[in-house]
């Protein structure tokens, strides 16, 4: 009872959007980014950027295929890969993600270093995606395990899952665009079965 008399208080005052996470939109954070600002997500059990960044990616024409989208997961060995990936992308005005940054601690420095002098030539189009882990309570701060002037640099993205059903229920929805519904030859079919598809995955997160 208290938890709904607080949620409500909170709405009565300051909104529905202070209580209810909307859902991720890659396109607004596209925008708000540049080639000297890398987009930094934290990752938390059950999301994975990677399938939205590579979807809104191919969309702008980006790709492995045509070699102006790379994607590394870091761990030992990855380095040099990973340095050059951001040199030749920052010329040519490709994307690199680099996953799983938290693990590679001691070379975060020479990352720092790196995106401070692509700064200096990158291409309008470049992007860099991180991702890491939080750091647990026994590590401290975030600032601690990953450098806080890359910290600083970065748009950082929470995009934690859901614990509700209808915040779920928005999440898969959102998935979906208006064009989809109107190529289908059924709308209301459709519709009907996507809504049954996505409450029964609501259910089961």
């Amino acid at each position: 009872r208290i938890g709904a008399a607080l949620t409500q208080y909170v709405v009565d005052l300051l909104g529905n959007e202070f209580v209810e996470q909307a859902p991720f939109n890659m396109l607004q954070t596209y925008e708000e980014s540049t080639c000297s600002t890398p987009l930094f997500f934290v990752l938390f059990p059950g999301t994975d950027p990677t399938p939205v960044v590579t979807a809104f990616a191919h969309q702008q024409g980006i790709t492995e295929a045509n070699s102006r989208f790379v994607n590394i997961s870091m761990g030992q060995g990855q380095e040099s890969a990973a340095l050059h990936a951001l040199n030749v992308s920052a010329r040519e005005g490709g994307w690199v993600m680099l996953q799983n940054i938290h693990l590679m601690q001691e070379w975060l420095k020479q990352l720092e270093r790196m995106l401070e002098v692509i700064e200096e030539f990158a291409h309008p189009d470049f992007r860099c995606i991180l991702t890491s882990e939080p750091p647990s309570v026994f590590q401290g701060p975030l600032h601690e395990m990953v450098p806080e002037a890359i910290l600083q640099k970065c748009i950082k993205i929470a995009d934690e899952a859901p614990t509700d059903l209808k915040s779920n229920l928005r999440r898969a929805f959102a998935k979906f665009t208006p064009e989809d519904f109107d190529h289908c030859a059924k709308p209301r079919e459709f519709k009907a079965t996507l809504f049954a598809l996505c409450f029964f995955h609501a259910l089961v997160l």
